[in-house]
């Protein structure tokens, strides 16, 4: 008992006290029940299938949240220091360009023009002289918040999130913990010059894939762990539903390989303490008011589906120590091999597709 005590003395009331005086945003948190989070079994069992990934840039880059390759070969990643370096194919990590912001979500045009959301400066696109034009940086009045990832039609259209008009990219927590809807769906024209909102009031959108027929877009909705369909064509042309829900982690990035498999990324599974929290507004806020090396971290784990146009998981893809490839938050397959970023590991994993169909790990 004694040692039980002194353990609440020697760790909980600093944290308590820390909670109290130390300065945080008062969050405003709503409440909603997630239900149990699935088990990691059946179609979502442990397995090591990420170990036979080859690991690029290793120790040189930092965060290379998402990946695009370009027409010949290069390997394009935006790291948490504000570039976008890319990768040769003797190995050699280029510092490409510094964008002076948060790169996230990266898609070449059928112009060589990459598109980058940037968390801080909005939509780009980066020509492939290194010259930076902002596409969007407000949409109705409405600066971009977080824009984060983007898919591109073959009309050129950019369809793209703006996670949260309220909390940046440093403070994503705060937006997990607050609960509420601030985050937009968006869609831009570059032949009109024309932003405009398809879908608000979403639970931090995040990923955004085009279907094989450009009839249907998903968008990931981190916070509901649950993945959206938007209608573009056809009789429920503007309609939205859920496509899958209860996902065994957070959903980030998500992609196409226009072939009828959408590539899922996962940068954690469920974390049970904020499960517990969603219901409960009040240790939601308790949360946000502890230091930052207290809050809640994701597990380090790498995590992949690959998911079909009508919902069915094809491919569950992992690395359970985290080892290998930890925190996935982008997945793009080019060239049979899937290319995998990290918000915040030292490495890009490429996977071979001719890997899927073995089942021993």
């Amino acid at each position: 008992m004694y040692k039980i005590l002194s353990f609440l003395a020697l760790v909980c009331l600093p944290l308590l006290l820390a909670n109290l005086l130390i300065p945080k945003p008062f969050l405003t948190s709503v409440g909603w029940d997630p239900g149990p989070a699935p088990e990691l079994a059946g179609i979502y069992a442990v397995n090591n299938k990420l170990w036979r990934s080859e690991l690029l840039g290793t120790g040189k880059v930092y965060g290379p949240e998402d990946v695009a390759v370009d027409n010949v070969g290069l390997i394009y990643g935006g790291t948490q220091d504000g570039e976008i370096i890319r990768i040769h194919s003797d190995g050699y990590v280029e510092d490409w360009i510094i964008t002076g912001g948060r790169p996230l979500g990266l898609h070449f045009d059928d112009r060589g023009n990459l598109i980058v959301c940037d968390a801080y400066l909005g939509l780009l696109s980066i020509s492939p002289s290194t010259e930076v034009k902002v596409l969007v940086d407000q949409v109705d009045g409405i600066p971009l918040g977080f824009a984060d990832d983007l898919d591109i039609g073959r009309d050129g259209k950019i369809f793209f999130t703006d996670a949260s008009a309220k909390w940046n990219q440093a403070n994503y927590m705060m937006d997990l913990l607050e609960g509420r809807p601030y985050g937009r769906f968006i869609v831009y024209d570059p032949e009109l010059d024309l932003a405009t909102t398809l879908l608000d009031d979403l639970y931090f959108p995040n990923g955004v894939a085009l279907s094989s027929e450009e009839d249907f877009v998903l968008i990931n909705e981190t916070w509901r762990y649950r993945i959206l369909r938007y209608w573009l064509s056809g009789d429920r042309a503007g309609e939205k539903e859920i496509f899958l829900e209860n996902l065994p982690g957070f959903p980030d990035g998500i992609s196409s390989n226009d072939l009828g498999t959408f590539w899922l990324a996962m940068p954690t599974p469920r974390i049970p303490i904020i499960d517990l929290a969603q219901p409960r507004p009040w240790l939601s806020q308790f949360l946000a008011r502890l230091p930052n090396a207290f809050q809640p971290a994701p597990v380090e784990y790498g995590f992949v589906l690959g998911i079909s146009e009508s919902g069915e998981i094809l491919y569950n893809l992992q690395d359970s120590t985290g080892e290998v490839l930890k925190e996935i938050t982008s997945v793009e397959e080019h060239a049979e091999n899937l290319y995998m970023g990290s918000l915040y590991n030292d490495r890009i994993g490429r996977y071979s597709v001719n890997n899927l169909g073995r089942e021993s790990d």
